[in-house]
């Protein structure tokens, strides 16, 4: 379980850092579906990890982190393009 849970994370964390690291480079805009995809992904993840670790800070963070980029998401979608 635990070695599940590391995976989750790294995996997570892998999300979050490719899309912050595309837009730093400028290969693509902070509010573009790849964007917004990679961050909501990697933050249910991380939320996922940190549940099942009891850990409530980190799940806080996250579950912040997944309501604000979903909401972005879901804006982006009804916007079309």
């Amino acid at each position: 379980m635990e070695l599940a849970v590391q995976v989750v994370q790294v995996l997570g964390s892998i999300a979050i850092l490719t899309g912050f690291t595309l837009v730093q480079r400028g290969r693509i805009g902070p509010n573009s579906y790849a964007y917004l995809l990679l961050n909501t992904c990697g933050a249910i993840a991380l939320c996922t990890a940190a549940a099942s670790a009891r850990q409530w800070g980190f799940m806080l963070l996250e579950v912040v982190w997944v309501a604000t980029t979903a909401h972005a998401l879901v804006r982006r979608i009804r916007r079309g393009a």
